[in-house]
């Protein structure tokens, strides 16, 4: 299989980071590619009981011999992009290679500051956004102000971009926010600065990635956020500011959807989110704050408690029908070991009619109410365990109700953090 996606099949958080570092560590990839977001985006990766967390950087970059590509669809903060590598080369030094595409938008010193007046201008309708200039940086992209990588090695036309990007918003900030104006020759000089360092990491990635393909090289395009939090096909406005599912592979890495050979998503044993947005499973009793302890629901980009709730099969189906997903990874199945019934929500009830499918409109959505099936629980310790067989009878039959629920194989079950915790359910 020469390239796959692996992409979160719901808010995100579902555990992307571990089932790429699975198929990394268990076949030969030669490429693991992001594709949207920024550094707003979080994995994390259990190797040898140490654990790592990246933003930014693909997880590609923690195996040696493995290349890691930021593709064009991502934006880019560089000032972010070297620190998390530096933090990571200090403590793993044998590191994969890292390129990154001329054509990136960049996250420029002025967006983090839009964000998050924006966002407090807002007040109770504020987005739940991380601050960091995402939203502003992907706004400038489609109003054709960004700037691109490529723009920083021609100091000329940097100057020129940034002046055009900040004549309409220093007026923003100083006539609507209060806010003092940003001197463009202070962007430009700060952008300036990181040139040296970062020109050898740039190239025509989408070249690169073809001309892999050609090779029969694997490709991984790995997914950040998740199918929940696209910006067509989540639950808008409560969404990211790219393409999370499939379909943006494609235009965020510069590959034809031809190309694509298998679509895999990462889908919790029970539903978390992070950040404002109707959630129809959300608990906010003992079971919740149960899922929250033992799961560790904080947010890795964010540090942001995430709200906690049962399996929806219906997103299941949802995310499996918007990316013609081949298969699903189960993660965190270990955190409902001692629940003597586990809900598993399999429709909504949407002013007294029942809806086996997503509700068409945000308004509905919003007043989506659960419709449970209870399963049998059960109270073994399952993190040790290697092989579905070894599953308790209870937890294998959970995992086969989701898989029949949601339309899609279940190809590994996560049981734990590290790399020897996974379970292959379907070869």
């Amino acid at each position: 299989m020469p390239a796959i996606v692996i992409l979160g099949a719901q808010w995100g958080d579902e555990g992307k980071g571990k089932a790429t570092d699975l198929l990394a560590t268990t076949e030969t990839i030669d490429y693991v590619v992001r594709t949207s977001g920024g550094h707003n985006a979080g994995h994390t990766i259990v190797i040898d009981g140490e654990k790592f967390a990246t933003h930014l950087l693909p997880t590609g970059i923690l195996t040696p011999g493995c290349t890691a590509v930021i593709g064009n669809g991502v934006v880019v903060s560089v000032p972010q992009l070297f620190k998390e590598l530096d933090a990571l080369r200090e403590r793993r030094p044998e590191l994969g290679e890292l390129v990154v595409s001329a054509s990136a938008h960049v996250i420029a010193p002025y967006h983090p500051t839009i964000d998050k007046v924006t966002e407090r201008f807002l007040g109770n309708n504020k987005l739940g956004t991380t601050g960091r200039g995402i939203g502003p940086a992907y706004g400038d992209k489609v109003n054709r102000l960004g700037l691109r990588v490529a723009d920083l090695f021609d100091e000329k036309i940097l100057a020129e971009k940034v002046e055009a990007s900040l004549e309409v918003k220093n007026q923003l900030l100083a006539k609507v926010y209060n806010r003092r104006a940003v001197e463009v020759d202070a962007v430009v000089e700060e952008l300036l600065s990181y040139v040296d360092r970062l020109r050898p990491l740039v190239a025509d990635t989408s070249l690169m990635l073809n001309q892999a393909l050609d090779r029969g090289e694997t490709v991984l395009f790995e997914g950040a956020q998740a199918t929940m939090l696209d910006v067509d096909h989540g639950t808008y406005p409560f969404v990211t500011s790219s393409s999370a599912i499939a379909g943006g592979v494609c235009t965020g890495a510069g590959v034809g959807p031809t190309r694509i050979d298998r679509v895999i998503g990462v889908i919790k044993a029970y539903t978390t989110r992070v950040g404002s947005g109707p959630f129809p499973t959300e608990l906010f009793d003992a079971d919740g704050e149960k899922l929250w302890k033992v799961g560790g629901e904080v947010g890795v980009s964010t540090g942001r408690d995430r709200r906690c709730g049962w399996y929806d099969a219906v997103i299941a189906r949802y995310a499996s029908r918007v990316n013609g997903l081949t298969d699903l990874f189960l993660t965190k199945l270990d955190v409902l070991s001692s629940w003597e019934k586990v809900p598993v929500c399999v429709a909504y009830e949407i002013d007294g009619v029942r809806h086996d499918e997503m509700p068409m409109t945000q308004t509905e959505f919003h007043h989506a109410k659960p419709v449970y099936e209870l399963l049998d629980g059960w109270w073994e310790d399952i993190s040790g365990c290697r092989s579905f067989a070894d599953l308790p009878v209870n937890a294998q039959r959970y995992v086969q109700a989701c898989e029949e629920m949601s339309g899609t194989r279940i190809w590994g079950v996560g049981v734990g953090p590290g790399r020897e915790q996974t379970l292959v359910v379907h070869d």
